[in-house]
């Protein structure tokens, strides 16, 4: 959840900023006496819209590092690093793709893989999910990772998120432009502090807007990623333990640090519309074949 959330807010932060850039500049201005130029409204937001983007994927394995303080095993060190090595290299090879980097992190159980090509991907586990879940159930998490890399996920978000992005700044600018000459009745002069205003609070409230379209995405990537673990290791079992396990569904055994987990979804609610994972108990039923 954590390489989403970042993801997303990255872009969400680039695309502002450089809007505001290119609007301060001038470059940002389509509203003309004539009035509001289409084609050159849809070339600024097809720009702005996909560079924070492609931009917050490009820099998305540096980001991931640094935010979670991860260190990529070069040499293993022990047992569990040799272990987790060869566990991620097998599940790499019948993905058919590149070994990735692998990386341990300290903190609550929780994984995650990232990167823009999926052969120069990182994977990445926590030391409370090492010392917290079975081999048998991080290996699932892997697969589920693995699964999340050979799918290409990072790429497709960034179109989803690219495309969404420019939906928010077109249809900002179009509001902005009724609200200026429709309602503010500005007539032939330039766009006026109305149509800035109007601008920057739709960008805001479009780009939550987007962020719920993006979040579904993400949701519907994890049951695919579930799934993949599962022809990954030959049976969804595996997973189905692992995801009862992160889910705190095994008593007596989950540290308590578990409880906050954000793989493990369980929002509900508004919060829902924003969550990045589905909760547990729809994963481990559509692993099963079960309708919740």
């Amino acid at each position: 959840m954590k390489r989403i959330i970042l993801f997303i807010a990255t872009n969400l932060a680039v695309m502002l900023v450089l809007s505001i850039t290119l609007n301060l500049l001038g470059v940002g201005s389509n509203i003309s006496g004539a009035g509001l130029n289409i084609g050159n409204l849809m070339v600024f937001s097809l720009v702005v819209g996909f560079t924070g983007a492609i931009f917050s994927l490009l820099i998305s394995k540096p980001m991931a590092k640094w935010s979670t303080g991860a260190r990529v095993i070069e040499t293993p060190t022990s047992s569990t690093e040799t272990w987790l090595l060869q566990t991620v290299e097998r599940l790499a090879q019948r993905a058919g793709i590149k070994m990735p980097e692998v990386a341990v992190y300290d903190g609550e159980p929780n994984a995650f893989a990232t990167g823009a090509f999926k052969n120069s991907a990182l994977v990445a586990v926590s030391t409370g999910l090492l010392q917290g879940m079975t081999k048998e159930e991080v290996e699932a998490v892997l697969g589920h990772e693995i699964a999340h890399v050979a799918n290409g996920d990072m790429v497709t978000l960034t179109l989803i998120q690219g495309v969404v992005n420019t939906f928010v700044v077109f249809l900002a600018r179009v509001v902005g432009y009724f609200v200026d000459k429709v309602l503010l009745r500005s007539g032939d002069r330039g766009p006026g502090i109305g149509y800035t205003i109007t601008v920057m609070v739709c960008e805001i409230l479009f780009g939550l807007l987007a962020s719920i379209i993006v979040a579904w995405f993400s949701r519907q990537r994890e049951f695919r990623a579930d799934a993949g673990s599962a022809k990954l290791l030959g049976s969804g079992t595996p997973m189905v333990h692992a995801l009862a396990r992160l889910g705190g569904l095994a008593p007596g055994e989950l540290p308590q640090s578990m409880a906050a987990l954000g793989i493990s979804g369980g929002h509900s609610g508004w919060s829902a519309l924003f969550a990045t994972h589905p909760p547990i108990e729809q994963r481990i039923a559509a692993l099963t074949g079960v309708q919740s």
